[in-house]
């Protein structure tokens, strides 16, 4: 009688790892996209839009809503995406990716060439 109270013992332990295995994962694959996006790009606009706006920029979605932008990144250089976001946008006062901020210099270029 101590076997079968075993096996079911056992039975239920892995039944209970796999349970708990499954939670992880689909929490780990949920949790994934939540933290790219807190390391894509982010810009400010130096006028407020009136009404949030989202446009495909080289395949990304950029979404804006007042003065803040933010986009994904897409493998582009950060000096394109910015000349991007402002033509699409209106000039910016300032823009971040992943390697940080731009300097005031880099941040002139980009809405000169916009």
């Amino acid at each position: 009688m101590s076997t079968i109270t075993s096996q079911q013992l056992s039975r239920s332990l892995l039944a209970a790892s796999l349970a708990l295995a499954g939670t992880v994962l689909s929490f780990s694959v949920t949790a994934t996209p939540a933290q790219a996006a807190s390391t894509g790009y982010k810009a400010k606009l130096s006028t407020a839009l009136e009404a949030p706006k989202s446009k495909v920029l080289n395949g990304v979605i950029w979404s804006c809503e007042g003065d803040s932008c933010r986009g994904a990144i897409d493998g582009s250089a950060p000096r394109n995406i910015c000349i991007k976001v402002a033509k699409n946008f209106g000039p910016l006062t300032s823009f971040a990716g992943p390697k940080g901020e731009f300097g005031a210099e880099d941040l002139q270029r980009c809405n000169a060439a916009a």
